[in-house]
C-alpha cells in the first residue's frame, strides 16, 4: 500500500511531465484507446466519490451561504471568457465557423474533470463541486442565450442528456462522499480518501488519455486553420487559468479557494461542447473545441504546479516578514529595558 501511495504521490508531483505523455498515446494510438473510452464516466464517479470524501456538509452549506468565489467562477465562466473569445477570435479568423467553435468553447460548463485538480492540489472541493454543478445546471439556458447574442444562432441543449450525465458523473457520487464522511464521523476524510487517492490519480491518467482519442484525426491531418486554431486556444486557455489567478488574488482568497477558482475557470467541458458543435455546427466548428483536449490537462498541470511553488515561496517570505518583525519586537523590548 504504502508503493502505491507513492506512485501517487508520484503522478500528483509530475503531472506536468504525465499529462502531455497520456495526451500523446491518445492522439497516435487511438484504436487501443478508444476500446475503454466507454470506462470514463464510471471512472468519473469514482474519482468525483474520493474528492468528496474530502468535504462536508458544513462546507457545502457554508459554500453557498457565501457565495463570493462561486459568483466571481461563474461570472468569468459564462459572461466574461465566451464575450472575450468572440472578440478576439472574430479579429483574427475570418471563418465564422472557426470562431463559432471557439465561442462553443468557452459557453460550456465548467469540466467535471476540474474537480479531480482541485482534489490533486488540496483545493476547497465544496467550492468545487458547486461550481460544477451550477455551471452544468445552467447550461441549458446560458448556452443557447450566448450562442444567439454573440453569433446569432439558435441551438437546442440536450437537457436530459446533459442533466443524466451530471447526475451520474458528479451529483450522486458527491453526495454519497459527503454522507460516508458525515456518518463515519471523519473516517471516510482520513482513511478512505487517502487509501482510494493514488488509485484515482491512475484512473485521471486514463482518462485524459481516452479523452485526447479524438484528437487524432486533426492533429494527424495537421494544416494551417487546425495549427492556427490550436495557437489561438494555446494562448487563450492559458489566459483562463491567468485570469482565475487574478480574480482570486482581487477577492484575497485562501489558497485552497484559489486553487479551485483557477481549476474551475481554466477547465472546460470539451465532451458537450464537441457534442454541441456536432451538431449544430457541422464543419470546422469542431476544430477549435476538440483543440482544447489537446491543451486543457497540460495547462492544468503547468498551472497547478506553478502556483504551488510561487504561493510556496510567497508563505516563505511571511514567514520571513513574521520571524523579522519579531525578532525587531524583542530587540526594542530589551532597548527599553
Amino acid at each position: 500500500m504504502q508503493r502505491f501511495r507513492r506512485l501517487g504521490e508520484f503522478i500528483g508531483g509530475h503531472m506536468p511531465l504525465i499529462a502531455p505523455v497520456c495526451v500523446a498515446l491518445g492522439v497516435f494510438f487511438p484504436q487501443v484507446f478508444e476500446r475503454i473510452s466507454w470506462t470514463v464516466p464510471y471512472l468519473f464517479a469514482l474519482i468525483t466519490f474520493q474528492g468528496s470524501l474530502n468535504t462536508t456538509l458544513r462546507q457545502v452549506v457554508r459554500t453557498f451561504r457565501h457565495p463570493r468565489e462561486l459568483f466571481c467562477i461563474l461570472a468569468l465562466s459564462i459572461v466574461v471568457l465566451p464575450v472575450l473569445a468572440r472578440v478576439l477570435g472574430g479579429l483574427i479568423f475570418s471563418d465564422p465557423e472557426i470562431v463559432c467553435g471557439i465561442v462553443i468553447e468557452y459557453s460550456i460548463p465548467v469540466a467535471v474533470v476540474s474537480f479531480m485538480w482541485v482534489d490533486i492540489f488540496h483545493g476547497n472541493a465544496s467550492l468545487g463541486l458547486a461550481a460544477v454543478l451550477v455551471s452544468t445546471v445552467l447550461a441549458p439556458v446560458t448556452i443557447p442565450i450566448t450562442l444567439q447574442l454573440l453569433m446569432g444562432a439558435t441551438v437546442q441543449v440536450d437537457t436530459l442528456s446533459m442533466m443524466r450525465d451530471l447526475i451520474f458523473m458528479v451529483a450522486l457520487p458527491a453526495v454519497a462522499g459527503v454522507i460516508v464522511n458525515e456518518a463515519t464521523h471523519g473516517w471516510g476524510h482520513e482513511t478512505l480518501s487517502p487509501n482510494l487517492s493514488p488509485f484515482c490519480r491512475v484512473l485521471l491518467l486514463v482518462v485524459i488519455i481516452c479523452n485526447s482519442t479524438g484528437l487524432s484525426t486533426y492533429v494527424l491531418s495537421l494544416d494551417a486553420i487546425v495549427l492556427a486554431s490550436a495557437l489561438f486556444i494555446l494562448v487563450f486557455a492559458s489566459f483562463g487559468f491567468v485570469a482565475g489567478v487574478v480574480v482570486a488574488r482581487l477577492l484575497d482568497a485562501p489558497l485552497p479557494d484559489l486553487f479551485t477558482i483557477v481549476f474551475c475557470v481554466g477547465l472546460r467541458n470539451i465532451s458537450s461542447g464537441s457534442v454541441i458543435a456536432t451538431e449544430f455546427f457541422p464543419g470546422a466548428a469542431i476544430i477549435p473545441v476538440m483543440m482544447g483536449t489537446l491543451f486543457q490537462q497540460i495547462l492544468a498541470a503547468v498551472a497547478g504546479n506553478a502556483l504551488r511553488r510561487f504561493v510556496g515561496e510567497e508563505q516563505d517570505r511571511q514567514r520571513g516578514r513574521l520571524r523579522a518583525a519579531r525578532l525587531l519586537e524583542r530587540y526594542r523590548r530589551r532597548s527599553r529595558g
